[in-house]
């Protein structure tokens, strides 16, 4: 391996050691009652290293979404010549649920029912969410194609994923079974989707 990838995987390393270490405070005492000062401290960093990977106190917890930020635009990139956006980020995201995977919100373990009631619970959490689903929205969008309706299309779809989620883990989190929530999370996403790909002609 190069040096570069060696530094590359030492950042890397840094990003999620310092993240894990400042979601658990958070966890532990509430985001609101954890400062920056106390998470460096706790990560053996100064606060300007720490500031230096994370701009805001809010990106330790969002850092959790980074490598989903241009998901669904990798997805409809790598699709096959002819092949409906739609119908392989619906396949996308029905494998999600499948394998438990907590962006979908079809997850019970108790550490990632915590990190949501952190993450819908903090407002100023919310708001840096919005940020990243604009984001995710203007890579879904590009990989559509950049124009207008793409931009359209890729709001929607957006919207739709963030949706689904939400409800799969407001109901696992109100103590409703999982293989219930699962059962009906395929059902509803099916139907999204379908939804989707009959309003939005130009991702067919």
């Amino acid at each position: 391996m190069s040096a570069m990838g060696l530094r590359e995987r030492k950042k890397l390393r840094m990003y999620q050691d310092v993240s894990d270490v400042a979601i658990s405070l958070f966890l532990e005492k509430g985001f609101e009652r954890v400062s920056v000062a106390e998470v460096a401290a706790a990560a053996q960093i100064s606060k300007p290293t720490l500031f230096r990977y994370f701009p805001s106190k809010e990106d330790l917890v969002l850092h959790r979404f980074a490598d989903h930020e241009t998901e669904a635009a990798r997805v409809v990139a790598a699709r096959a010549p002819g092949e409906s956006a739609i119908d392989v980020l619906r396949r996308h995201f029905l494998a999600g649920i499948e394998r438990s995977d907590p962006i979908t919100g079809v997850n019970e373990h108790p550490h990632i029912l915590a990190f949501h009631r952190l993450l819908y619970g903090t407002p100023s959490l919310v708001a840096r969410l919005y940020e990243y689903l604009q984001r995710s929205e203007a890579a879904l969008a590009e990989a559509l194609g950049g124009g207008l309706e793409d931009r359209l299309a890729a709001g929607q779809i957006i919207a739709v994923q963030r949706i689904l989620a939400q409800e799969n883990w407001r109901r696992i989190a109100r103590g409703e079974s999982v293989v219930v929530v699962r059962r009906d999370a395929v059902v509803a996403a099916e139907g999204a989707f379908a939804r989707l790909e009959a309003g939005l002609p130009r991702c067919v």
